[in-house]
């Protein structure tokens, strides 16, 4: 790309993006991290890049702009486009639940339909005020962590993830939202080192990628840990156990949230007489169940046969 011969053919907001979506589809990115196709990539990047908040009234898309701010969103799209680096790469910084969190690659970016159901408070799964501890487990950046403590302000929230380079990173997110006193970090393989403690809400997005599934992903997937993504040969890997340890650690009237996204089919097979509640979402997404404290009790014996 020959960003000094582009820029000075592009002048506005529109224009650049208008450009950046164009590349893209020509260049069959793949949009998984978060955006759902070229156009919302393309004003993502652009707006981050301008140091413009994502919201942006649209009457400003045919604003000018200097020489610099156009080579700087042109260097971002080149990076997107030769790289295929995902863009929250790119810009260090990922939305969701509607608050902003510093990503690198030593986590996942954050793109999971349980973000729903924490600006919800997993309603009408559980009453908001009964909630007074939830766990997240395998956290990642922190963000399902830190978005439930925006969520139940008067709750103690504790993540952990087997990962000491994710945790430093939800360390950064932590302090980047004030939640030092409120949610602890803790480095630990699932349950093996949270202290015996009953959990109103167990909430995780565990690796759950099959090995076939791990072969096939596209090359943008190639940035992101590995660690976070594969689970095995089927993607039970880390399911299973969680199934199996996590009624230890739910309050009676709690619930066990999950995220297995397109291993679900293998899950139902593996376990098909447990009743998963499969959970829909109105912007999308699929793949998470939820199970209450007595259908864990009542299932134990089918966990620990597996």
């Amino acid at each position: 790309m020959n960003i000094r011969a582009v820029a000075s053919e592009l002048y506005t907001i529109r224009d650049l993006v208008r450009w950046g979506m164009s590349q893209f589809n020509k260049a069959g990115l793949c949009f998984a991290h978060g955006m759902p196709d070229a156009l919302d990539e393309a004003v993502y990047l652009c707006l981050a890049t301008l140091h413009l908040p994502p919201d942006l009234g649209e009457e400003y898309f045919d604003c000018r702009l200097t020489h610099e701010e156009k080579r700087a969103v042109l260097e971002n799209y080149k990076i997107r486009l030769s790289k295929r680096k995902p863009a929250a790469y790119i810009t260090r910084e990922a939305w969701f639940a509607g608050l902003s969190f510093y990503v690198d690659e030593r986590v996942l970016i954050p793109r999971s339909p349980i973000a729903e159901l924490i600006q919800q408070q997993f309603s009408p799964w559980i009453e908001a005020h009964r909630v007074e501890r939830i766990l997240d487990l395998c956290t990642g950046s922190g963000c399902i962590a830190i978005a439930c403590a925006y969520a139940f302000e008067q709750a103690e929230v504790v993540a952990s993830d087997v990962s000491r380079d994710a945790l430093d990173v939800a360390m950064i997110n932590r302090s980047n939202h004030g939640l030092e006193q409120r949610l602890q970090l803790i480095e630990s393989d699932l349950f093996e080192s949270i202290p015996q403690q009953s959990f109103d809400i167990i909430v995780s997005n565990p690796p759950y990628v099959s090995e076939q599934e791990m072969s096939e992903l596209d090359r943008e997937f190639s940035f992101e840990p590995d660690s976070g993504l594969a689970a095995g040969r089927t993607g039970m890997d880390l399911v299973v156990p969680i199934l199996q340890q996590a009624g230890r650690y739910l309050s009676p009237h709690g619930i066990l949230v999950v995220e297995v996204g397109y291993s679900m089919p293998a899950l139902v097979a593996l376990l098909p007489d447990v009743p998963f509640t499969w959970l829909e979402f109105a912007h999308g997404g699929e793949g998470v169940f939820l199970l209450t404290a007595d259908q864990l009790k009542a299932c134990q014996h089918l966990f620990d046969a597996v």
